[in-house]
């Protein structure tokens, strides 16, 4: 039977540890390597509705993107949200293991997911940007029109723009989750024209608007979250033994 460090050496591989932020905190976060592995959620985060899936479906393992203890923590005390979850994950012998900016930084796992879900083509990289894919429609689209597309193939809320509604859409750089300002002066140098991201500081929405580009923005969880069946439709294929179960 497939182990937890069977699985973690393979997310590993995948996302070298190494290539983290050094304020991030991915690995395994609880539990044993030894552990025996029948079933398996993939999350974003590792939430209360997560963990009762996960129990509810007899899960051993949890992978999350952003790292249940993060930036420090003095106890596990249950009188706190982080330290009941641990200890309920312990309780309940559920390893939990993190991939975060590790995985941002593998363009197949992370941003081509978005770019292709978004109807981006001819997809490119820059060795400049550490975390982002540059992509073009098929189509010249507006932003008006394009913001409703974005929120639907999202399965978002809504989306938001503070450009002009007939501002024209065709080369996209999609960066999920936060935005990172210093993609700025790659983007330019592209030639995109849009950018679709999850999270952007006002100002530098303005900045971009100067520059003429666009900016679309449709939560971070709604645009990190696509990674999550692709993940999991690698993960079966290597451990078939093991039942890969997404949470959106």
């Amino acid at each position: 039977m497939s182990k937890v460090i069977d699985i973690t050496s393979c997310l590993d591989d995948l996302f070298p540890r190494e290539t983290a932020e050094s304020y991030d905190n991915p690995g395994l976060l609880t539990g044993s390597m030894s552990k025996d592995v029948s079933a398996c959620v993939l999350a974003l985060d590792i939430t209360s509705d997560v963990l009762a899936f996960a129990k509810e479906e007899g899960a051993d393992m949890i992978i999350c993107h952003h790292p249940l203890i993060f930036g420090g923590i003095n106890s596990v005390s249950e009188e706190t949200i982080t330290g009941k979850l641990i200890s309920e994950m312990i309780r309940n012998d559920i390893a939990s293991f993190a991939a975060h900016t590790n995985l941002d930084k593998n363009h197949e796992y992370s941003n081509d997911r978005l770019a292709i879900l978004l109807g981006g083509e001819s997809l490119a990289h820059s060795e400049n940007v550490s975390c982002g894919t540059f992509c073009e429609l098929k189509e010249q689209t507006n932003i008006k029109s394009f913001v409703n597309f974005v929120a639907d193939r999202l399965d978002a809320t809504g989306a938001i723009s503070i450009n002009n509604p007939d501002s024209s859409v065709r080369k996209l750089f999609v960066q999920g989750g936060a935005f990172d300002e210093d993609s700025i002066p790659e983007i330019i140098a592209a030639g995109a024209d849009t950018v679709v991201t999850g999270e952007l500081k006002h100002h530098l929405a303005v900045l971009l608007n100067e520059y003429g580009i666009n900016s679309i923005v449709a939560g971070h969880r709604e645009t990190e979250r696509v990674f999550l069946p692709y993940l999991a439709e690698v993960l079966m294929t290597k451990f078939t033994d093991v039942r890969f179960l997404v949470r959106l």
